[in-house]
């Protein structure tokens, strides 16, 4: 059984959703993939886990880094799972490109090269935004470009970690905006 709750954020309402494993999802109100892998059956109720997750976005969204993290329930295909850990090694405050994760991956697993495209897809597809950080996530070249929650979002996150903006940018142009 999944249970949800809603949070209201400085930039955007969000949705959490939880079973009895962990966290499930966190979905800005809009997103590209909003309730992705909410199940069709669902209770709203504040259980544990979406109580601690609110105390951690509480902390967040004050500009300081949490030191706990709610247990958290990642579902996805093996890939995807694979590249959202990977996601959670990233400091606050810092960002890695699609490259250095397609890199990373090729190294763990004895390959000669990974797509970042494929990367991208799986960042993408994050249903657990923020905690696990595809924010944090730029193009090779420093651009912003492709954050399901919305650049401007985007943006916000890094911000409000006092990330070094100053080698970033916002895509004028592209399919990934």
């Amino acid at each position: 059984m999944q249970y949800i709750t809603y949070y209201q954020s400085p930039i955007s309402g969000i949705l959490l959703a939880a079973d009895e494993t962990g966290l499930t999802g966190l979905w800005f109100n809009g997103e590209k993939y909003y309730a992705d892998h909410l199940g069709l059956t669902y209770e709203e109720k504040n259980t544990p886990i979406l109580e601690q997750t609110k105390e951690w976005l509480n902390i967040y969204f004050t500009g300081k880094e949490p030191h706990f993290y709610p247990l958290i329930h990642m579902i996805g295909t093996p890939f995807q799972i694979f590249v959202w850990k990977i996601l959670q090694k990233i400091p606050y405050g810092k960002t890695v490109t699609y490259g250095e994760i397609a890199k990373e991956i090729a190294k763990q697993k004895g390959m000669p090269r990974m797509s970042a495209q494929a990367v991208g897809g799986a960042v993408g597809h994050n249903a657990i935004s923020i905690i696990i950080p595809c924010h944090r996530v730029v193009g090779t070249n420093g651009s912003l470009t492709g954050y399901a929650g919305g650049i401007d979002k985007k943006v916000k996150l890094l911000t409000l970690e006092n990330t070094d903006m100053q080698h970033l940018f916002i895509p004028t142009k592209g399919t990934a905006l």
